[in-house]
C-alpha cells in the first residue's frame, strides 16, 4: 500500500463511521499584506513548488475527509486574481466561497466566520501561510474536537524545545522558565463553529484583541487542547523561510506523499 493509500484509510478512519459525510468548514486566511516578507506581490502568492503558496495550504483541506467546504479569505481588489491564478489552476472537491479580508487578521477570519455556510459543526481555521500543513495532521485536529463533547476546540502545536528565557525590557534575565510547559502554536485551530462565533463577537465587545483565535476562546472561559504536531508546519514570514519550505516540499514530493 503506498504511503498516500495509507494516509487515505487513516483519514476515513478518523471520520469515524459514526460520522456521516465532511462535517467541517476550512476557513483560509490569505488577507494579510506580508510586509516582512518584501514582496510585492503578497507572500501568498509567491510561487512554491510551482504553485503559489497558498493553493498548498487548500489542496491540504480539499484532502480532509472531515472537511466539505473551503473559505478562502483574500485581499481587497484581488478576488479575481485568487480566481485566475490560484483557483483555477487547482482541481478541488470542495465548493470554495470567497470572503474579503478585513484590517487586521482576527478581522479576517471573522469575514471568514459569515461567509461560511451555517450547516457546519465545526470549523478549521488556517494561516494561508502555513504551506506545510499535513491532511493527516489535520484531521488528527478536528478528530480530537469530534470526539469530545466538553472541547471547544483543539489546535496544532509543536513542543518547544530552546531553553526559554523571561527577560525585562533592559535586556535583564529575570527566569528560565520550564520549556515542558511551553508549546508554539500552529494552525489550524478547529473549533466548534458555534463557540468561535461567539467568542469573536464577544471581542469586538470587549474591544480584546487576540494573538490567535484560540485566545478569543479562551477569553471567554472555553477549553482548548493542544494536538502535537510536526515543527515542518511553519508559517512563511520571512524570505528564508521560503528556502525551508521549498526544500520540505520538495522532498514531500520526490517521495510522492
Amino acid at each position: 500500500m503506498s504511503h498516500l493509500s495509507a494516509c487515505t484509510c487513516a483519514q476515513e478512519e478518523l471520520l469515524g463511521s459514526a460520522q456521516e459525510g465532511p462535517d467541517t468548514c476550512a476557513i483560509i486566511v490569505a488577507g494579510g499584506s506580508g510586509e516582512r516578507f518584501g514582496d510585492p506581490r503578497g507572500k501568498q502568492f509567491v510561487p512554491l513548488c510551482g504553485l503559489p503558496i497558498m493553493a498548498w495550504s487548500i489542496l491540504a483541506f480539499d484532502r480532509a475527509p472531515s472537511v466539505g467546504h473551503l473559505v478562502v479569505v483574500c485581499p481587497r481588489g484581488r478576488l479575481n486574481e485568487v480566481r485566475t491564478d490560484v483557483l483555477a489552476g487547482l482541481s478541488l472537491r470542495c465548493e470554495v466561497t470567497l470572503a474579503l479580508a478585513g484590517a487586521t487578521r482576527q478581522d479576517s477570519v471573522f469575514s471568514g466566520l459569515v461567509a461560511m455556510p451555517p450547516t457546519y459543526e465545526l470549523v478549521a481555521i488556517h494561516d494561508g501561510a502555513r504551506p506545510l500543513v499535513e491532511t493527516d495532521a489535520i484531521e488528527r485536529c478536528i478528530a480530537s474536537v469530534r470526539a469530545d463533547k466538553a472541547l471547544d476546540g483543539a489546535i496544532l502545536a509543536s513542543r518547544e524545545t530552546d531553553t526559554l528565557k523571561l527577560v525585562d525590557a533592559s535586556g535583564k534575565i529575570l527566569a528560565t522558565p520550564n520549556r515542558s510547559n511551553y508549546w508554539c502554536a500552529q494552525t489550524p485551530q478547529v473549533f466548534r463553529a458555534k463557540k468561535v462565533m461567539a467568542a469573536h463577537k464577544a471581542a469586538v465587545w470587549d474591544d480584546f484583541e487576540g494573538t490567535d483565535d484560540a485566545s478569543l476562546v479562551e477569553h471567554r472561559g472555553g477549553r482548548v487542547r493542544v494536538v502535537e504536531s510536526s515543527r515542518d508546519n511553519i508559517k512563511i514570514t520571512m524570505p528564508e523561510d521560503l528556502l525551508i519550505a521549498e526544500a520540505t516540499l520538495t522532498r514531500r514530493l520526490e517521495r510522492g506523499e
